[in-house]
């Protein structure tokens, strides 16, 4: 593994930094009040081609790395945590379609997400299936040559937003996860409809809601890959969306140490600046020690899934260590600024607000624990037991 970035990657790296400094870091606490979907952002995202960087260019994509995707959303939320989050939004709605898609699934659906033209999303969590996901509801039924949907999804991003989504619902339950499958649903698709509208901690600038299927009608050449597959598809998707959602709390944690620096040698207080006492140069170490580890476990996950090597369990690393550093590097940004850093003035109260998002979403910090413990076991029983031998 090398520890320089490549060309390519510092040139993605160039561009999206400019683009999030002038055009939405002034935007960022305007998008937190209003927590409505910033629509003149993701066109501009769209035009720039931000939309498809780690997919084919056949599709529509940049045809770049994971490396080059997982340092545009870091560059995205230093400046606003909720674009870095909608672009992962749009990284799980697509890559399903990428990989398990048939080319006319691929012509119709894939490139005009990739290409910023339709906004996908996600649904897999429901009301009572959330880090089990296995215990979903949704129910698909054959009846000739179309699927018939009921149930419901919850806490889905660009719900009610989005033109296409990628549904996992039990097509033979008795089955277990040998019976999900996975479906493209469009928008619009009678019997699909929105439940309310969630008003959230953070992340405020993406839109996460319900979903509700009530004899929703979805023609059989919409399956993703063959019934059963929707499990394989679902757990694929998510190793990836785990490194974005490290890279959007190394994102955080960099803008809170940013913030804090700058802070820090402005405030005076006992006639010099704060930045001089120890107290909060010991906040500064720790922020900026774990901001780095972050990164480069972020960056080792992303390096092996380019490679085509397992990296569910570093993926699962990254992103519960990436979560932790943010919510830490959030708590002390706050305190450094003090009062000032508890009013919505301060950008590191919206830092703060967004870095606790993290530890739930895309599997709870204790469910990453759990992945990486079974894989660890998992290497070790592939280990001969020294005890078998007498």
């Amino acid at each position: 593994m090398e520890f320089e970035l490549k060309e390519e990657e510092k040139a993605f790296q160039r561009i999206v930094r400019q683009f999030a400094e002038k055009e939405i870091m002034s935007k960022a606490a305007e998008i937190d009040r209003k927590g409505k979907f910033p629509v003149g952002i993701a066109r501009r995202m769209a035009e720039l081609k931000l939309s498809g960087i780690p997919f084919p260019r056949k599709y529509g994509g940049a045809d770049a790395t994971l490396m080059c995707y997982a340092v545009m959303v870091e560059e995205l939320s230093k400046a606003s945590a909720s674009i870095g989050f909608l672009s992962a939004a749009g990284l799980i709605a697509a890559f399903p379609i990428l990989y398990a898609g048939s080319e006319e699934q691929k012509e119709e659906y894939l490139r005009p997400l990739c290409e910023g033209k339709r906004l996908g999303a996600f649904a897999l969590t429901e009301p009572f299936a959330g880090s089990d996901p296995v215990s979903i509801e949704t129910i698909a039924t054959k009846r000739g040559d179309e699927y018939v949907l009921n149930g419901r999804k919850a806490f889905i991003t660009n719900a009610a937003v989005a033109d296409v989504y990628v549904v996992f619902a039990y097509t033979d339950k008795n089955k277990r996860k040998e019976g999900m499958s996975a479906f493209i649903v469009e928008k619009g698709t009678r019997g699909f409809s929105y439940a309310r509208l969630e008003n959230m901690l953070g992340m405020r600038g993406c839109v996460v809601g319900g979903l509700v299927f009530s004899d929703c009608r979805v023609p059989q050449e919409n399956i993703l890959g063959s019934e059963g597959d929707g499990f394989r598809i679902a757990m694929a998707t998510l190793d990836r969306d785990r490194i974005a959602m490290s890279s959007i709390g190394v994102g955080i944690a960099q803008a809170c140490l940013d913030a804090s620096k700058r802070y820090a040698k402005w405030r005076r207080q006992f006639t010099q600046p704060i930045a001089n006492f120890q107290a909060v140069q010991f906040m500064l170490a720790d922020m900026a020690m774990e901001v780095e580890a972050a990164r480069l476990l972020t960056y080792k996950a992303a390096y092996l899934a380019d490679k085509a090597e397992k990296f569910t369990k570093e993926a699962s690393m990254a992103k519960l260590y990436a979560s932790e550093v943010a919510q830490r590097a959030a708590t002390n940004a706050v305190q450094i600024h003090g009062g000032y850093g508890c009013t919505k003035e301060c950008p590191v109260e919206r830092y703060f607000r967004d870095a606790r998002i993290l530890s739930i979403a895309v599997g709870t910090s204790e469910i990453q624990r759990m992945v990486i413990a079974r894989e660890e076991l998992k290497r070790d029983a592939q280990v001969e037991n020294p005890k078998s031998k007498s």
